[in-house]
């Protein structure tokens, strides 16, 4: 059965801790739907990961759609979150219900996320309202990263962190049914956990949240570039291996041998074509 909102509610009620990752493809997520991922987050961050743009900026709705319904017809019971890409919502209220509508109806999401504290609290009460499950993005904010002035650390002073405190109640009194915190200090997210009776999921922000959030790429070890301080590698599956030895097996000879073949059982015939 596919999870819902109802369900994330209790296993913070109950501390069961909430696994969400952000994958963009069939494959994927059937693999993760079928280990038992609790949410797919079809991030704007496939910008970088598959689409080789230097920021998440690029990406546009119609390709965010693309990925979103690959992923939703090939998990059968994780909670499919798509993430609204830059300016599909910030442009107007009316545009972010259109956007939203589209991943809900073409793309067969569950909920979408998107970046912002109080400042969308209008855009997130506007979705509720519409019954779009919406997660809040708080902290680190890719869209936002030339007015932040890059990947840095978000509440670091006491000031700063009071404002991720009042943007995190404010977008839950919106009707946020979640909020996530991307590279929070530990102790601040989990301040917010405790306030907050929606669940938080974390990345970069510590093990104090109700759930934790990771790229499929980065945690398998797929995606061999930067690598963040708060990605973990579970696994190394870094493709330079299997691909030179490719090259070296074609060079060689080696494949395809008969086992990788098609034959026939009389083909001496073939020989006397033309």
């Amino acid at each position: 059965m596919r999870k819902s909102i109802i369900d994330f509610q209790k296993q913070k009620a109950n501390r069961d801790k909430i696994t969400m990752v952000a994958a963009y493809d069939y494959p994927s997520a059937r693999a993760l739907d079928e280990a038992g991922v609790d949410m797919i987050l079809v991030g704007d961050s496939v910008a970088m990961v598959l689409l080789g743009h230097e920021d998440t900026l690029s990406v546009s709705m119609e390709e965010m759609l693309i990925f979103t319904k690959a992923v939703s017809r090939a998990a059968k019971n994780a909670f499919i979150l798509a993430d609204m890409p830059f300016m599909s919502y910030q442009s107007s209220t009316y545009d972010a219900l259109q956007n939203a509508a589209k991943f809900m109806k073409e793309g067969r999401a569950n909920g979408v996320k998107l970046e912002g504290g109080s400042e969308f609290s209008e855009c997130i009460r506007a979705l509720s309202r519409a019954s779009i499950p919406v997660i809040a993005h708080i902290g680190l904010t890719p869209q936002s990263v030339n007015a932040m002035g890059g990947y840095k650390v978000q509440g670091k002073s006491k000031e700063a962190a009071k404002k991720l405190i009042d943007d995190a109640k404010a977008v839950q009194d919106a009707g946020a049914s979640m909020v996530l915190m991307e590279c929070v200090p530990s102790k601040l997210a989990q301040k917010i956990t405790q306030i907050l009776e929606v669940p938080t999921i974390g990345i970069g922000a510590g093990k104090h949240c109700d759930g934790q959030v990771l790229v499929y790429h980065d945690f398998l070890g797929l995606h061999q570039g930067f690598k963040p301080k708060f990605v973990r590698k579970f696994a190394n599956l870094n493709p330079n291996e299997g691909i030179k030895a490719y090259i070296n097996a074609v060079k060689s000879g080696e494949f395809p041998s008969e086992e990788y073949s098609f034959s026939l059982e009389n083909d001496e015939w073939i020989e006397e074509l033309y």
